[in-house]
């Protein structure tokens, strides 16, 4: 018979089953606890996270609610501006072209203005105008729907004194979309009583696009809507699988009541709108390691940008301060560069010429082939001679210059050629001063041969004046033995030789008289001035004057001034250049095409505020007149249009008019010809 095991005690099997059962509690405690701590920091997390999300809600819906109302008052103040704009536009009573004017200015600063009418008390239509931006918004549209709501609308303007707007209405367009617009109508005040109205048509969508696009509708949409949410206008676009913040305002104007309407593009947060911060701290950690490490990269990469910058800055500062023009090109021909100096150049904008290939804008157009022949040959890699080569460009408002260019290539870093540099000098001012310097030399050789010309008339003078007096003292004598002889026989051939011989004498003396003035004003002599009156002086040069015009076929006519003043001059030397100007008028008649030969003589007095008179003598003529050539040069000493002429007759004739204090010029004669006119001053006290 087998022996049964022996048994615990049963004190030790109760502690143990205490034991076990405290320690199974102790456990489900602990895991209590951690499933609460567990709970309680998620519950924590979530509540901060949809405290955040309400939050920011809050905040976003705050800054809609503000931002309408900002745009409710911006509004207003746009349309008490364009009040403002409309009662200067009355108070200035301009006639209809001029409001037409003034309107066309309004309209093209006012995006949101359709049309602006003029009308009477009645409401009928005195002066309109549309906007520019649009077609005619009632071109095909008589208004007589909307005549009443317009004519209730002037009525209370004209019992408020004030603006007063209609209710909005829909425009149909012939494009089939059509918009809404409603009125403003400001009465036209005198002395306080109504004369009229102004009414402007004002388009919804614009008034929201020109008031309020720029500063909300780029995050927003706005609209106007009516009290049941149907939308008149609209501006902005939202994305539609969000949902969106809404706010609205009032918009109260006399006479109507708009709601605005924005939409917030942002969308109402997530779930973690937010990073956790348990998260945030451990990115923290790690940025703040990776930051220290890219601190040093940073302060290298920011010295070598300064010192880059400081290069570049100090490159652009030389190129703005050279006066000579640089230009770079890629191997293709394309403009890649071109300094301030070079745009002054040729006075073409930067953007305007970057990119352009041949033909270039500054090139003469003659001269096309020639220059893409010679850029070709640039391209194919043939360097230009190192002292540079002449060109002529031609600046934007057409005008020609010279210009010497030096090129060489353009080689970057890696000692590749990647274009042409090129660097261009103006020369116009070095042409300029050759030509000067020309100029003077011509003058110094004319001066010299003036000189010679003055010796020369010097000494003829002093050798004409012996044969002068000779043949003034033959014909004297023959007078005297033809007055013996005509005692005795006065038949009529004898009366008309004593006549020839007097003219003879006559001229001798006043060729004299010629030649001792131009020995006088070679040598630079004051001339002997006398009193004489102007008839005087036309009289006596008539008959030479006659003679020639005989010749030519040329009739002359006089002209004189009544209480004409007497002159102080010299009467020999004024004859002459009196002479002188008429030879020059009948010879300028004596052409194929000239239909009327008349040469015309006139003596006036001239206007002057000076406490002396002045006498103006005129020559006139109908010839083929004076091109512009010929009248820069006119003057010109040796300059002549005449194959026997010397060219120095009208110099002469204006240094003789100059030495007499007066000054000698010419002007076109309508319809055709030229008038030569000097002056000389009147004699004091005559």
């Amino acid at each position: 018979m087998s022996q049964a095991a022996p048994s615990s005690p049963p004190h030790v099997s109760f502690g143990w089953q205490l034991f076990k059962s405290a320690t199974r509690s102790f456990t489900d405690r602990r895991v209590s606890l951690w499933i609460a701590l567990v709970g309680l920091v998620l519950a924590l997390l979530v509540t901060l996270v949809w405290l955040a999300g309400r939050y920011e809600a809050s905040q976003y819906q705050a800054e809609l609610d503000r931002d309408t109302s900002d745009a409710v008052s911006d509004i207003r103040t746009g349309f008490g501006r364009h009040i403002l704009n409309l009662q200067n536009l009355q108070s200035k009573a301009l006639p209809p072209k001029a409001w037409q004017s003034e309107v066309a200015g309004l309209l093209g600063q006012n995006r949101d203005w359709l049309r602006l009418e003029k009308r009477d008390l009645q409401g009928i239509v005195l002066e309109f105008a549309n906007t520019p931006f649009r077609p005619p918004l009632f071109e095909t549209h008589t208004r007589l729907n909307e005549q009443a709501e317009i004519l209730q609308t002037c009525l209370r303007a004209r019992r408020v004194n004030g603006p007063a707007y209609s209710r909005s209405y829909f425009v149909p367009q012939p494009d089939g979309i059509g918009l809404e617009v409603m009125e403003m109508c400001l009465p036209i005040l005198e002395r306080g009583t109504a004369v009229g109205f102004t009414l402007l048509t004002y388009g919804l969508q614009e008034v929201l696009i020109s008031h309020l696009g720029e500063t909300y509708g780029r995050r927003n949409e706005i609209s106007f809507i009516e009290p049941d949410g149907t939308r008149l206008a609209v501006h902005g676009t939202l994305p539609r699988a969000k949902r969106l913040f809404t706010a609205t305002q009032l918009l109260d104007l006399p006479g109507i009541t708009l709601v605005l309407r924005m939409d917030g593009r942002r969308a109402a947060p997530n779930l973690f709108p937010n990073v956790l911060p348990a998260l945030v701290t451990a990115m923290s950690i790690a940025l703040v390691s990776v930051l220290i490490l890219l601190v040093k990269d940073s302060r290298r990469r920011l010295k070598a940008e300064r010192d880059l910058a400081d290069a570049l800055a100090f490159r652009k500062a030389m190129e703005d301060s050279l006066v000579t023009g640089l230009r770079a090109r890629d191997l293709h021909g394309r403009i890649t560069y071109v300094n301030p100096a070079f745009c002054q150049m040729v006075g073409f904008e930067a953007e305007q010429l970057l990119g352009k290939s041949a033909p270039m804008p500054y090139w003469p157009s003659e001269m096309v082939g020639e220059y893409q022949q010679r850029q070709a040959v640039r391209l194919a890699g043939n360097a230009p001679p190192r002292e540079g080569f002449e060109s002529v460009f031609v600046r934007k408002d057409g005008s020609r210059f010279p210009v010497l260019i030096f090129e060489a290539p353009l080689i970057n870093v890696l000692g590749k050629q990647t274009g042409w540099m090129s660097a261009f000098l103006d020369i116009s001012e070095q042409r300029r001063i050759e030509e000067m310097s020309r100029a003077s030399q011509e003058r110094l050789q004319a001066t010299a041969r003036l000189a010679t010309v003055g010796e020369m008339a010097s000494l003829l003078s002093h050798e004409l004046n012996q044969p002068l007096a000779a043949i003034s003292s033959y014909a004297t004598g023959s007078l005297n033995l033809i007055s013996n002889q005509a005692a005795a026989d006065a038949s009529p051939a004898l009366s008309d030789l004593q006549m020839a011989l007097e003219r003879i004498s006559e001229q001798a003396g006043r060729a004299g008289k010629v030649i001792n003035s131009v020995h006088d004003f070679v040598r630079r002599r004051d001339q002997d001035k006398e009193v004489v009156h102007p008839r005087a002086l036309i009289e006596a040069v008539m008959p030479l004057v006659q003679l020639q015009a005989q010749k030519l076929g040329v009739r002359v006519e006089t002209t004189f001034d009544e209480r004409l003043s007497h002159i102080l001059c010299d009467r020999t030397m004024v004859e002459q250049v009196l002479l002188n100007l008429s030879r020059n008028g009948m010879q300028a008649m004596d052409h194929p095409h000239c239909q009327k030969r008349l040469l015309t003589l006139q003596v006036k007095r001239a206007p002057s505020n000076l406490s002396h008179g002045w006498i103006e003598f005129c020559v006139i003529d109908w010839g083929i007149g004076i091109s512009e050539e010929i009248a820069k040069q006119l003057f010109t000493p040796f300059f002549t249009t005449k194959p026997e002429g010397m060219g120095l007759g009208l110099s002469l004739c204006r240094t003789v008019v100059e030495q007499h204090g007066g000054h000698l010029e010419f002007l076109p004669h309508e319809p055709h010809g030229t008038l030569f006119r000097f002056t000389l001053p009147t004699a004091p006290d005559v």
